[in-house]
């Protein structure tokens, strides 16, 4: 991958809608976005976005403010309806409209404000909304299985790297980098496809990002397709696998973190360097 100064957008052989690199040919498209736009009245946010996400890939999304990332990921998890272009997971088309539709397909969103309930217990937020019945006539008063709840969520916690000292104290009481962990650990517990994540490491500490690094690393490995959008751009090279630039409206690039540096990644968002593949 070359570079050459230009004010101009990259050819097509460099957008983030060509086909992956060879290393990662093998690998399975579980979430695919084609020509994707999104209008809000006379304003053009997303200008026919094309990404496709792997499995057991790590892609960063990354941009200058602006540049229609956020509202890339919440067509992808259903939260906008794109007003053109196609959606598919595992190769099929779908129509996402809500985000409990992204849901149904196997796809879940860890939000900047993480959606937490911060006076329920961090078992209750993993399984807010999906509770266990405990078995038998409790089931049937309402009553709900706390300890397999309890347990199963220690498991994904310890799994992600994410220790505690007891899982049935509430979330308001853990630390920003175990609060990313629970969010993170809820998504992944129901995701069947793929997972997003906004900014999960803003107003974290250095100890904390990397708890959350860690657990991002772990959801890969369980074979899901990472979506990651950051502004950390030295953390961003160090665990993607996959970087596509946005700007404008547009994925206008899709880079390899091994063949470029931050300046690099910079100069794409800012438009002074067009890539060429």
């Amino acid at each position: 991958m070359t570079f050459s100064q230009s004010g101009s957008l990259p050819t097509q052989s460099g957008t983030a809608g060509a086909s992956p690199p060879p290393t990662l040919l093998h690998h399975e498209a579980a979430l695919q976005a084609i020509d994707i736009v999104k209008n809000f009245g006379s304003l053009n946010v997303l200008r026919g976005v094309s990404v496709s996400l792997f499995r057991g890939e790590i892609t960063a999304i990354v941009g200058d403010n602006g540049a229609g990332k956020s509202t890339f990921m919440k067509v992808l998890c259903g939260e906008h309806i794109p007003d053109g272009g196609q959606l598919c997971v595992n190769g099929k088309e779908v129509r996402l409209r809500s985000t409990q539709d992204a849901q149904r397909y196997g796809i879940e969103t860890v939000y900047q404000d993480l959606a937490l309930a911060p006076d329920l217990s961090v078992a209750e937020n993993v399984y807010l909304g999906r509770e266990l019945p405990a078995a038998g006539w409790r089931g049937t008063l309402g009553m709900l299985d706390r300890a397999a709840m309890q347990a199963s969520t220690a498991e994904t916690l310890r799994e992600l790297g994410v220790t505690l000292k007891t899982y049935r104290t509430t979330t308001k009481s853990l630390s920003g980098g175990q609060r990313q962990g629970v969010a993170i650990a809820r998504a992944i517990k129901w995701a069947r496809h793929a997972i997003m994540l906004d900014e999960p490491t803003a107003a974290l500490g250095t100890l904390q990002r990397e708890m959350v690094y860690r657990a991002i690393r772990a959801a890969a490995k369980r074979n899901l397709a990472v979506l990651l959008i950051s502004h950390d751009l030295p953390q961003v090279l160090e665990i993607a696998d996959r970087i596509i630039v946005m700007r404008q409206g547009r994925a206008i690039a899709n880079l390899l973190p091994c063949d470029v540096t931050v300046r690099d990644v910079v100069d794409v968002m800012l438009g002074a360097k067009e890539v060429t593949q």
